[in-house]
């Protein structure tokens, strides 16, 4: 386990994000990062949910949410809020809320 400051994060991924496997994406993505949290469609047409993991990994994340996103979606804006440090992970895994 690194020294790295653990971080939490609550993001909201605005554009064409959703009915593109968005969320299913993010959850690979996630994972593939080592991260946990979760990720779900909101009434108002965005995707939002939460990232916990090391520093350098939920930056990471933090560009694909911004940038990258599923193949099939158009992100036109992604906010982030509540970062803060955290002693221990408070999910066990990356999971798709309905």
């Amino acid at each position: 386990m690194s020294t790295e400051d653990l971080l939490s994060v609550d993001y909201e991924v605005f554009g064409r994000v959703q009915g593109v496997f968005f969320r299913k994406y993010t959850q690979a993505q996630g994972r593939k990062l080592g991260l946990v949290g979760w990720v779900q469609n909101t009434d108002a047409g965005s995707v939002q949910g939460q990232l916990q993991g090391p520093r350098s990994q939920v930056k990471e994340m933090q560009e694909w949410l911004k940038s990258t996103g599923s193949p099939k979606s158009r992100i036109t804006k992604a906010e982030f809020k509540n970062e803060k440090k955290i002693d221990g992970l408070e999910h066990s895994s990356f999971n798709i809320v309905k």
